[in-house]
């Protein structure tokens, strides 16, 4: 077992919300995403979310978790969340802290040095999250899935994934870029809760539409 910290996950999700800064473009690129699967829901009565990023450690992860947080918050059933990459690497230590230190608890569940398989859970936790560093089409993503590339590089380095719904560009800052610096923890954490506070807002809108 892996050690937490004791923070409470809901005030934190809450006060994300509440304090990050979104664009009116980027509100309307939430806003989209929140329509598109209300609609998927009101069709099918289930929807898939597969969060996608080159190497599936980092940003595609923490919106992985939180999409999945943000189901159990506003009480939205079948709703399912994944995460995948171009490339399969590890569910980065660095993001695992951050997530720790908002009170996610991680429990290995196949040791691996190089992609150790996680059980994530959190108060109130409906089923734990089994998470680990995999490619966007693995067998153990349910499809068909509305694509959310997370890149911030470049809208045309992430792939088109010919298979989704839909694919939305929504990028999020990479805090790889202060691995090993002064300001790791600070940059991790602000990552954690712009996503954190976005995921709020699309699950919100998705709640008071359906």
């Amino acid at each position: 077992m892996i050690k937490t910290v004791a923070t409470n996950t809901k005030d934190f999700f809450i006060k994300s919300y509440n304090e990050i800064l979104i664009s009116e473009e980027r509100i309307d690129l939430l806003m989209e995403i929140a329509l598109t699967i209300c609609n998927e829901l009101q069709l099918h009565k289930t929807v898939n979310l597969n969060f996608i990023c080159i190497h599936n450690s980092r940003r595609s992860q923490l919106a992985q978790i939180w999409a999945n947080y943000a189901t159990t918050f506003f009480n939205l059933n079948n709703i399912h969340c994944f995460s995948g990459g171009t490339i399969v690497t590890s569910f980065y230590r660095n993001t695992v802290k951050t997530l720790q230190e908002v009170g996610f608890n991680f429990k290995i569940l196949k040791f691996s040095h190089n992609n150790p398989y996680y059980s994530i859970s959190y108060k109130e936790c409906p089923q734990p999250i089994i998470a680990f560093s995999k490619l966007y089409n693995s067998d153990c993503i349910n499809t068909p899935f509305i694509a959310l590339t997370t890149c911030s590089s470049s809208n045309t380095k992430c792939p088109h994934i010919s298979d989704a719904i839909e694919q939305f560009y929504l990028p999020f800052t990479d805090p790889k870029n202060s691995d090993n610096s002064k300001l790791q923890a600070e940059k991790y954490l602000e990552v954690n809760k712009q996503i954190a506070g976005e995921m709020h807002y699309i699950f919100r809108l998705v709640k008071g539409n359906l």
